[in-house]
């Protein structure tokens, strides 16, 4: 069961989808993507697979798109998103990161 749901773009590209589930997260890749010539994956710790990837939390790539520090401060406030909730602040503010990623919140199943 996902609770909340995520389209991974990269390049403006649907890729793949990041869901948050009762055990931590699952980010699986798009069969469409995977199909595609030249595809590539969205980070090298995320090789193109069709299994998805479990994590405990958000996949360090993921997590390290996320605001640190003062950032996170004035994120938290202005989002009213707990800095506790990763997955919450990834939807919040990664729709337009710095690169080729977007994190596009999906609306629930």
């Amino acid at each position: 069961m996902s609770l909340r749901r995520a389209r991974i773009r990269l390049d403006g590209h649907p890729v793949g989808r990041l869901e948050e589930t009762v055990d931590g997260t699952r980010f699986t890749y798009d069969a469409a993507w995977l199909r595609r010539p030249g595809a590539v994956p969205v980070s090298l710790t995320l090789p193109l697979r069709p299994e998805p990837y479990a994590s405990p939390g958000l996949p360090p790539f993921f997590e390290n798109l996320l605001p640190e520090g003062w950032m996170l401060e004035i994120a938290t406030v202005a989002l009213k998103v707990s800095k506790d909730d990763a997955f919450g602040m990834l939807l919040a503010t990664c729709a337009d990161c710095i690169g080729a990623v977007e994190v596009i919140a999906e609306e629930p199943p």
